[in-house]
């Protein structure tokens, strides 16, 4: 009979009680603002602060296992919270806060990606954007110290966030400020050789401030929301006072770089008055627009995903009211942001796009309006139900969308881009320009998606199919759809996103509200492939995958020497993606983490099979005329990133990835 030695036996037991603690937390366990929340003391959503958790365990238990696993000092910290009767039970209470070797760790996964993505960018950064190169690092640490704030803090009662999912801050406030700086690297670079224009350069410089202008002023909002929560924490610089000074601090030195930026740019006060004016009124419109966003479709989105689509429609529908601005008069607007703003050469397809989505947004509100004042004037009651009233509904909703898109959106794209003949006959003309090749396209598109919506909509009703792999599928169909477009007809395919996009955002519309006679149709239909990210309220799912695919094409309609950069997100989306979840899911062993689902072999697959596409694409690309640029180094960075970032992030991946992995290309 061997007999372990009191200190290896003492060790075996803090082993395997750390080891019990770790495989807890695989399901679930949150350790915010430093406390021990277990669904194994309460069964309720660990992220709502209800009753306090109890465990009933005898005394001696509690302070074996105690004894066992910390050290005398904390033997003596967390004993006098036990009762003084050995059988009552024990109660832990859920604020109670453990020793420092049970707090959240600093720098996760998550945010080891994101520092990497970062370094990255300012690395490339060329010496003509210097101010613009600080003022990111900056932002990207303040973005990192209200995310560590936030989530030591715990959940807050003024908003409610998109459950199981990370706040999200650190990504969502470095994603499009870092793709301006990625954007601005490369026409700097083509700058030097005289491929663009003065203004297009100062057009993107000008949209970065915008974008990380509205980016920092949610986080000093976010700051001050969670000002009496950081007062409990532990950690001094997580205190308000430190938190409070930082803020200052860093929002003083961020306007100071701002300031030099334009005035090493231009000698007019007014016009440097006037555009820093124009980049707080971006500001304090994100701040205004978060707030709705959070307030309006409670747990639909994560804090960062709210704030990437804050700034990036704070940023774009403040471009188109600059233009229209600029085009009413040039007297409102000085000369100078009259040069950036609509100087800038914009096409056709663009302001189309622009408009559309200006009028389906509109849509809503007029619909809201006339359904009202017919109900005041009509006098019916609020409680009609009924095929009356579903039908009223329904004329009005569908009256106001065609008058929308036929009449008021039409009018003003006509005024700000000068058409001559009407936008819908423009895009007509356009189709019929190259009928064979454009039509055919057509065809070969509604082919795909009626065999694809068809077959993967009867698997989804009548197959045990995991349906993650099932919604996998649409990307690889993505791929089938857009590669060929994207190679031979560019410019077709980005008014056929635009027009999917117009779609896909109505028939959200008429499921969300309703409308009959489809409302019902595609809400039963649009169920059958949602995920853990869709709500009853919203689904982004298709939305998500439609923009992650567009807007790296959209973006890359100017200047653009990095031939795979448009297919950003068809490659990291369509592809890597699918690969990683595919192949994870069924040969997956290694996990990235203890809480986590992604495996190293998913990761490992999805990097392998983008440059495998990538390798295949480049030799297409060149035939038709594409110079190789795309060095190979910086080529795997940008996979390997991206390919990380899909294996930790809990964020809506088909928004964030296909954006990283575009900047990461454009450098």
């Amino acid at each position: 009979m061997v007999i372990a030695r009191p200190d290896k036996t003492r060790h075996l037991l803090k082993v395997t009680y750390i080891s019990c603690i770790l495989d807890i937390k695989s399901k679930h366990i949150l350790y915010s603002q430093n406390e021990f929340v277990d669904p194994i003391f309460n069964k309720q959503n660990p992220c709502t602060r209800q009753s306090s958790p109890t465990l009933n365990l005898p005394n001696f238990a509690i302070k074996f296992i105690i004894s066992t696993t910390y050290n005398s000092k904390s033997v003596n910290a967390i004993c006098p919270i036990l009762p003084q009767f050995h059988n009552s039970p024990t109660i832990i209470p859920q604020n109670h806060k453990l020793p420092h070797a049970m707090a959240p760790s600093i720098l996760n996964g998550e945010r080891a990606v994101v520092l990497l993505f970062v370094s990255s960018i300012l690395y490339s950064a060329h010496i003509s954007i210097l101010f613009e190169a600080i003022s990111f690092s900056l932002l990207a640490v303040f973005a990192l110290f209200v995310e560590i704030s936030v989530e030591s803090c715990g959940s807050t009662s003024l908003f409610k966030t998109r459950p199981g999912a990370s706040s999200g801050i650190f990504l969502g406030a470095v994603t499009l400020p870092g793709l301006a700086v990625s954007r601005l690297i490369q026409l700097s670079r083509a700058l030097l050789v005289n491929e663009v224009r003065n203004k297009d350069v100062e057009f993107i410089r000008l949209q970065y401030w915008a974008t990380s202008t509205s980016c920092l002023c949610v986080l000093v909002f976010l700051c001050f929301i969670f000002r009496h929560d950081l007062d409990k924490a532990k950690p001094m610089y997580l205190k308000s006072g430190w938190n409070t000074k930082f803020s200052i601090s860093s929002t003083t030195l961020f306007a100071a770089l701002c300031c030099l930026s334009f005035a090493a740019k231009s000698s007019s006060g007014s016009y440097m008055a006037l555009t820093l004016l124009w980049i707080v009124c971006h500001g304090f419109a994100a701040v205004k627009f978060i707030q709705h966003v959070l307030h309006t479709f409670p747990a639909c989105a994560s804090f960062g995903e709210a704030l990437l689509v804050t700034a990036g429609f704070v940023v774009y529908f403040g471009d188109m009211f600059a233009f229209t601005i600029a085009k009413i008069s040039k007297q409102l607007v000085s000369y100078g942001l009259y040069s950036i703003s609509y100087g800038v050469q914009r096409s056709e397809i663009s302001t189309i796009i622009q408009g559309m989505l200006l009028g389906l947004l509109i849509s809503p509100m007029l619909f809201k309006f006339i359904l009202k004042k017919w109900d005041f004037y009509t006098s019916s009651p609020k409680s009609e139900v009924g095929g009356y009233h579903e039908t009223k509904r329904a004329v009005i909703f569908y009256g106001s969308l065609a008058f929308i898109l036929l009449a008021v959106v039409p009018l003003w794209i006509q005024f700000v881009h000068d058409f001559s003949v009407h936008p819908f006959l423009w895009v007509l003309e356009f189709v019929f320009s190259e009928p064979h090749k454009r039509l055919s396209l057509c065809v070969y598109w509604l082919a795909v998606i009626s065999v694809s919506v068809l077959r993967f909509y009867n698997i989804s009703k009548n197959s045990k199919i995991e349906r993650i792999l099932l919604r996998k599928y649409y990307h690889l169909v993505a791929v089938l759809m857009f590669v060929p477009a994207l190679v031979f007809q560019p410019s077709f395919l980005n008014l056929a996103f635009g027009a999917a996009f117009g779609v896909f955002l109505v028939l959200e519309i008429i499921r969300v509200w309703r409308i009959w006679p489809l409302g019902s149709i595609v809400h039963q239909f649009m169920n059958a492939f949602t995920d853990h990210r869709d709500s009853d309220l919203l689904i982004v799912s298709h939305f998500s995958l439609l923009l992650g695919c567009a807007l790296p094409i959209w973006m890359s309609s100017g200047f653009n020497d990095r031939p795979l950069a448009p297919f950003a997100g068809i490659l990291s989306l369509g592809i890597g993606d699918t690969m990683a979840s595919m192949v994870g899911y069924k040969y997956g062993v290694l996990r990235w983490s203890k809480t986590g689902k992604k495996t190293v072999e998913g990761t490992a697959a999805g990097i392998t099979s983008v440059l495998a596409a990538c390798s295949a694409l480049l030799p297409l690309l060149a035939a038709t005329g594409h110079m190789f640029t795309q060095h190979w180094l910086s080529l795997l960075l940008a996979v390997t990133v991206s390919g990380l970032l899909e294996a930790y992030t809990a964020q809506l991946d088909n928004a964030f990835i296909p954006l990283v992995f575009y900047s990461l290309l454009c450098l």
